[in-house]
């Protein structure tokens, strides 16, 4: 009798044609599966002799299909650009007035900035064509319904995707393959496209490294660039070919991540946007590769809704308006000094001695807003002074339809210098985002708590910011501690957050409050996490795949012999009509 050798990491046969590593623990894998390993991910023995092959040079992919030429803008200028003018910045004082002969220090300033928006008429309206590449994970763990989800949720990405965008299909499993190369979506691309998504196939491991790297070789071997690129990531397991899990110290997540991909600061980058697929996918992982790239992470633990949760970044990148913005405030009287900004995950710099400061904003959907707070320093003035000039904001970037410069002056931050200043409350702009900030902070800080096992102290945290919130009275406020309280109860149990999304959870929260930009957080039916950031180019493409859904479910049952899925209301009513009968 022959038994069949399958290898020990992606369970795949090892037959002929098929490339075959021993170690001298005696476990047998594909030496795909183990190329560059140290230790057997079996029995974790180390190894003496190490497997690896290692090519001469990294090949680019350069077969890019060439854009067309760009309709000539003419004399426009960018304030027209996206048909919703340019950039508008405001400021909040925490309060509008001090007195004459008292100093403040760590005074509250909110600067606010708001992308241009959509065109009412986009027909008439430039936009920025988009480079995509989706790295799609087709491990054993996606066979089934997850396969038949994901090859319709691709079809609604490519059918939304105009001929001046480009697509490129990249799947992994124990290897990765790019499926299409990076092709305009013509009627003849989105055929292509199509075939290659029916394609796919589940079976084999997870090597969320190789479909990566595939992606970077498309990003980086283009030979003629679209004003906007993207990669989303899509997995639902853990990497099983390149990590070691359970080893001593942290795992090295960014061992996943090509370097040509790793945002450097010196410019543009391209961002990838990860989801999380289910509740077995490894969170940590695709958190640091979001975070790393300038990227978002979402947690899609409704299986169904994946649709959905990819038209909402689709919607958000067929409409950036600015391009490596930068918020700029200079100090004006003497005397005032700013003493730090709260930024969030953008970089922030105080230069001067305090007297300027910078925030680099990078990429903004249209109609994206962005706050920041700035705590300044302020001095006592002379008795013939009434007013104080504390900042002056500007912002300049990159109007992404246009490829023009634009330098926008925002209003000025003063306040009033009168010999008593009366008791007000203070700025209800600043205060909310004040509170915003401390609860994004107590994120972080419940997440760096359940890490040590310390679920009770995370909950704590979560549930004492949340008391705060909903005792201001501010619906926006009560809305982030409804969020902050189903936080708490996902980390306060380990079951729940080791095994049950509690983790992944928590990791899209501080995804999508650290860069204020609407991710996928937990169960869509209770609503999309950081759903106070959503744009409504990103409401409008969400509603399209809503509305496609229901229709592809209708004619499904319509063709079917088997009627749809009762509603959990008339299964309740068909009970109650039994239990009567019986009676």
């Amino acid at each position: 009798m022959k038994f069949k050798i399958s290898c020990a990491v992606c369970h795949g046969d090892m037959g002929r044609g098929h490339a075959t590593f021993t170690a001298e623990c005696s476990h047998t894998f594909h030496l795909r599966c183990v190329n560059h390993r140290t230790a057997c991910p079996v029995c974790h023995t180390s190894w003496r002799d190490v497997p690896g092959v290692t090519p001469t040079h990294e090949l680019l992919f350069d077969d890019d299909e060439p854009l067309e030429m760009p309709p000539p803008h003419g004399n426009n200028q960018a304030t027209t650009a996206a048909g919703g003018g340019v950039m508008v910045l405001k400021t909040h004082c925490q309060y509008p007035a001090i007195a004459k002969d008292a100093t403040r220090d760590g005074f509250a300033v909110l600067v606010h900035a708001k992308a241009p928006a959509l065109a009412l008429e986009a027909a008439k309206a430039p936009r920025a064509p988009l480079d995509l590449v989706m790295v799609l994970d087709v491990s054993g763990s996606m066979m089934g319904p997850k396969i038949t989800l994901l090859k319709q949720a691709m079809g609604f990405v490519i059918d939304k995707l105009g001929p001046d965008d480009r697509l490129s299909l990249v799947s992994f499993s124990t290897t990765a393959r790019r499926l299409t190369r990076l092709a305009r979506m013509s009627n003849a691309g989105r055929a292509s496209s199509e075939r290659a998504v029916e394609s796919l196939a589940a079976n084999g491991g997870t090597n969320i490294k190789e479909g990566l790297r595939e992606a970077a070789k498309v990003i980086a071997g283009r030979r003629s660039k679209n004003a906007v690129s993207a990669v989303i990531l899509l997995s639902d397991g853990q990497d099983n070919c390149t990590l070691r899990y359970g080893a001593a110290g942290a795992t090295d997540y960014n061992a996943l991540l090509p370097s040509s991909l790793v945002r450097s600061g010196d410019g543009p980058s391209t961002p990838v946007h990860a989801f999380g697929f289910g509740k077995d996918h490894d969170s940590a992982a695709m958190h640091t590769i979001a975070e790393a790239t300038g990227g978002t992470f979402s947690f899609i633990e409704n299986e169904a809704v994946i649709q959905d949760s990819f038209a909402q970044c689709i919607g958000g990148l067929l409409s950036v308006a600015a391009q490596e913005a930068r918020v700029s405030v200079e100090c004006v009287c003497p005397g005032v000094r700013v003493r730090s900004v709260k930024s969030g995950r953008y970089k922030n710099h105080v230069h001067a001695e305090g007297r300027t400061a910078t925030v680099d904003v990078g990429e903004l959907y249209a109609d994206e807003e962005r706050r920041f707070l700035l705590l300044v320093d302020v001095p006592r003035v002379a008795q013939d002074v009434d007013v104080t000039t504390l900042l002056k904001v500007s912002c300049a970037y990159r109007d992404a339809a246009t490829g023009q410069s634009v330098d926008v002056a925002g209003e000025d931050a003063v306040v009033k210098r009168p010999v008593e200043a009366a008791e007000v409350e203070p700025s209800v702009e600043v205060e909310r985002e004040r509170l915003r900030v401390e609860a994004a902070e107590d994120i972080a800080a419940a997440r760096a708590a359940a890490e040590r096992g310390e679920h009770a102290e995370a909950s704590h945290i979560l549930r004492h910011r949340g008391m705060a919130l909903g005792a201001t009275g501010d619906a926006m406020c009560a809305e982030l501690a409804m969020e902050l309280g189903e936080l708490s109860e996902r980390v306060g149990d380990p079951t729940r957050y080791h095994t049950s999304g509690g983790r992944a959870s928590l990791l899209s929260g501080m995804s999508s409050h650290w860069q204020q930009r609407t991710t996928t957080s937990g169960n869509y039916g209770k609503g999309l996490g950081g759903g106070g950031y959503s744009t409504p180019a990103m409401r409008k493409m969400l509603g399209l795949s809503v509305k496609a859904r229901q229709k592809q479910q209708h004619q499904q049952f319509s063709t079917s012999t088997t009627p749809p899925p009762p509603s959990l209301a008339m299964n309740l009513l068909r009970k109650c009509h039994r239990f009567l009968r019986l009676k």
